[in-house]
């Protein structure tokens, strides 16, 4: 169904000359399959080869095209000597020298007393000049070829750039003229080249500045990129809000009973959330909509109770967590509350087997329990429901938008409610969930008390120990958080269970272990030992990062914060300060610290604030990290920067929506080119809507 325009950029890469299958493969592994993959794949620096002086006149350690008279060829007596070709001009000498060379090829290209144009590095060895390996050797009438400047590349192993250069350079001519989909006074008033232009000028840069997102043909690509983007979701959006929902106004009684037993009022930014939810579900369309709340915001509650609206419209609600710790958690807050309603809870993890998983299920499909809390385990075939109303996701972003999908097909027109303790920048939120409503909760609940954070070196490890161990003879509970080693798992288990022994040296008994390759019945068994037993101190890797909730917890240990994103901190951070007691969290650094590494444990000082933390944390990491680059429904931007051009997200989110409203499906002139535009970026879900499915 992609227009017949767009065919050659969509063609394998295979199709460019000179690309074989062992370089298609490896132009794979570095951008895409396709034409359009590797014209994607934008130049990250350049080489200047305009400077040309004379011999004599060649400063050091510089990019230089030098005309010469080629000498004598003197190959290495072995293997392992260099091979040397003298050269001169009428100012001075010169030897060109070639390790591992292949003579044949050399004297080919450097024949004696003909005049050629090198081009390489330049340096002085034994006061005399050389170059080693010219990138370039041509004869002296083409030196207006190689006096360029050259883009350079991003590049995977076994890739040079000479490869790449010839590939991109073989793709450039497949780019054909589109029609224009941007909003025409936006891009005047911009000064934006059109497309192509762009595409074009962001492969032949000629200075740094070419290189800056800032550049206007980058701008450009950038927009286009987020008008994709902006379009879909929008398009989505609108596709689902058609699909009839079904109305749930309770009627209060089970909500007021639940909030009468709640040990604190709700926040003025619970209050909204809820009153937002309410609304939404309450009207004919499906509620798509998300709660991001801040580390002890709140969420769990405003969960519960958009639960109860659907149990006292007799129908049900579920509740799903990405892990069987953070599920079993949320079932023993909710139980209280709903059994202070008089409300039906069940859960239902992987770890539920046989006789009890089937009479849990039994009950489900009976409607004989309102609330279900589980993990992926909800969304097997096996689980059915006699009427599902609204699903809850919690921590959204480690499901895939399908698993999330696949819970709301359990019932007819299941309202959706996503919750995620990620605060998230604005950008993130408009690119990677415009296709939900948004609610923040940025209050946290009465009587929680600011976390004292401080930075202190590695080399007080052991003062750090022996502070630690004060606090749990004082009756308080803390956590010591190993570091990210590398992406080895098992490197970091190691390093997790190091401090765990020599802690446990310091404190018998009293120190537990919790890591990802636990069983999930293992790390349980020591949740439950360090929140409600014998163990004081708790030692993991990032598995305790959402949700875990230990109120009599008030310190934790971060060691090396400077190997964790500013999100993850805060996250980590947030598992103190859970209860009335005044919190701890220590940062431990080693020196000497990046200026990255600087700024983020000095906004880790200064602010407790999520959203903050986040916009913080978008400047000094990127998007990709934010969520985890490997986590479900975040978009990769290939031209956009989101830190950089977070003023073209909002002017392509206007666009996007003005576009609709007038063009809703894409018939119009313009409408036929965003048509266009989508193909390009592959936005599959907005085309198939667009076409009926």
């Amino acid at each position: 169904m992609r227009p017949e325009i767009l065919y050659s950029l969509f063609a394998d890469t295979t199709r460019l000359p000179g690309v074989g299958p062992r370089i298609a493969k490896l132009l794979e592994t570095l951008a895409g399959r396709s034409v359009i993959d590797l014209l994607w794949h934008l130049p990250s620096g350049i080489i200047d080869r305009r400077f040309n002086p004379k011999i004599a006149d060649a400063p050091d350690d510089t990019i230089a095209t030098l005309v010469v008279t080629v000498g004598e060829h003197r190959p290495g007596r072995s293997r392992k000597q260099p091979y040397r070709v003298s050269a001169w001009d009428e100012t001075g000498e010169m030897e060109i020298v070639f390790f591992n060379a292949k003579a044949d090829y050399i004297g080919q290209m450097l024949p004696t007393g003909t005049r050629c144009a090198i081009s390489g590095k330049v340096e002085h060895f034994n006061g005399r000049l050389q170059m080693t390996h010219p990138d370039h050797m041509v004869p002296e009438a083409k030196i207006k070829e190689i006096m360029q400047v050259e883009p350079t590349y991003p590049l995977t192993h076994g890739l040079t750039q000479k490869t790449l250069r010839k590939a991109i350079g073989a793709a450039l001519p497949e780019v054909p003229e589109l029609p224009e989909w941007g909003n025409k006074p936006f891009l005047a008033m911009r000064h934006f080249p059109d497309w192509r232009t762009a595409l074009m000028a962001a492969h032949a840069p000629a200075s740094m500045e070419d290189i800056d997102p800032s550049a206007l043909p980058r701008q450009r690509l950038a927009y286009d990129e987020l008008l994709a983007n902006q379009l879909a979701l929008a398009l989505v959006r609108a596709h689902q809000k058609k699909r009839k929902g079904r109305v749930f106004k309770g009627d209060g009684r089970l909500r007021h009973k639940a909030e009468a037993a709640l040990p604190f009022k709700l926040t003025n930014a619970q209050a909204v959330a809820l009153a937002d939810i309410y609304g939404d579900m309450a009207a004919p369309e499906r509620m798509l909509r998300m709660i991001q709340g801040d580390v002890g915001s709140g969420k769990t509650v405003v969960a519960l109770l958009a639960m109860l609206n659907a149990v006292e419209c007799g129908a049900q609600a579920a509740m799903m967590a990405p892990t069987e710790i953070l599920a079993r958690q949320h079932l023993a807050s909710m139980q209280p509350l709903a059994d202070a309603a008089g409300v039906r809870m069940a859960v239902l993890t992987g770890r539920d087997k046989g006789k009890s998983r089937a009479e849990t299920q039994e009950r489900i499909a009976a409607g004989e329990v309102d609330i279900v809390v589980g993990t992926h385990a909800l969304f097997q075939e096996s689980v059915a429901f006699k009427d599902l109303a609204l699903a809850v996701i919690d921590e959204q972003h480690r499901f895939g938008v399908h698993q999330r999908m696949s819970l709301g097909e359990k019932g007819a027109a299941v309202d959706t409610l996503v919750m995620t303790a990620t605060p998230i920048p604005r950008t993130l939120t408009m690119t990677a969930y415009g296709d939900l409503d948004v609610s923040r909760l940025t209050e946290k609940p009465p009587g929680r008390q600011p976390i004292d954070t401080r930075t202190i070196p590695l080399g007080r490890l052991s003062e750090v120990a022996e502070a630690i161990g004060r606090s749990a003879a004082s009756g308080n509970k803390a956590y010591w958080v190993c570091p990210l080693v590398e992406e080895s798992e098992k490197i970091d288990v190691a390093a997790a269970e190091e401090r765990f022994q020599h802690l446990s040296r310091l404190y018998p008994d009293r120190v537990g272990l919790v890591h990802g390759r636990m069983k999930a019945a293992e790390k349980d068994a020591v949740m439950d030992r360090f929140k409600n037993g014998p163990l004081d101190i708790l030692v993991a890797t990032t598995v305790i990062e959402v949700g875990v909730d230990v109120p009599d917890a008030t310190v934790i240990v971060i060691e090396h914060a400077e190997r964790f994103g500013l999100a993850q901190l805060h996250q980590l951070r947030g598992r103190v300060g859970r209860g009335s007691k005044a919190s701890t969290c220590l940062l431990l650094y080693s020196t000497p610290l990046s200026e990255t590494g600087h700024a983020r444990l000095a906004v880790m000082r200064e602010t407790e604030d999520g959203f903050r933390i986040a916009e913080e944390d978008l400047k000094l990491r990127g998007a990709g990290e934010i969520l985890g680059t490997k986590q479900s429904g975040l978009p990769t931007f290939r031209l956009a920067d989101l830190a950089v051009h977070d003023d073209l997200l909002a002017a392509a989110r206007d666009d996007a929506r003005l576009v609709l409203h007038n063009d809703p499906d894409l018939k119009g002139e313009r409408g036929a080119a965003l048509r266009t535009l989508l193909y390009l970026f592959e936005r599959d879900a907005a085309i198939r809507y667009l076409r009926g499915g």
